[in-house]
């Protein structure tokens, strides 16, 4: 009995101390429901709640491990996009981890000067990074009421793009032309 009293008051204690550390726990989903491969991407299928750009934690058969983002959720399917490339992966023995997390890159004043992959992943032979912070590699969307009014036109000469399709100074804008029309002289 005591010993009963005594582990409850140890797991309140450890409860105590991953809230003060701000630790999250959360069960991660594993899956064999491997339905389909296409290209570099991967469809899951009978699978709880799948959460858009979430991570994706791959096992292939031969004990190979590879990382993948949720691009599309429809119901109890998911649409994952491998970063490593699809080859190997077997659509009976694949188990996928949902890692509940988002794709997240270290950041500190180590990294100013140095080279790195589109994962963030140094490339020029320089010590790995030791992370200040993490932060989310989606960013903030850009609100378009803080942008300041555009107010200055450009003159271009040509009647038809002043008139339809006018343009303010700072404004990106295609301009098609068909071959051997002398559209570079914008």
């Amino acid at each position: 009995m005591a010993s009963a009293a005594i582990d409850v008051n140890q797991s309140i204690t450890g409860a105590k101390t991953a809230t003060i550390r701000n630790y999250t726990t959360q069960p991660r989903l594993t899956y064999k429901t491997v339905t389909g491969v296409n290209g570099p991407l991967v469809i899951l299928g009978n699978v709880k709640f799948p959460q858009f750009a979430e991570i994706v934690k791959l096992t292939l058969p031969d004990g190979t491990k590879r990382s993948g983002q949720v691009l599309e959720v429809t119901r109890n399917k998911a649409v994952v996009q491998v970063f490593e490339g699809t080859a190997g992966i077997d659509a009976k023995n694949t188990i996928c981890e949902f890692t509940g997390d988002i794709l997240r890159t270290p950041v500190s004043e180590d990294m100013l000067g140095r080279i790195f992959n589109g994962s963030g992943k140094p490339i020029d032979k320089g010590p790995p990074v030791l992370a200040e912070d993490y932060l989310d590699i989606t960013g903030q969307p850009i609100n378009p009421w803080s942008r300041i009014y555009p107010e200055e036109m450009i003159q271009t000469g040509i009647s038809a793009i002043d008139v339809m399709n006018s343009i303010a100074r700072g404004q990106k804008i295609p301009i098609f032309s068909a071959a051997g029309l002398p559209h570079n002289e914008l």
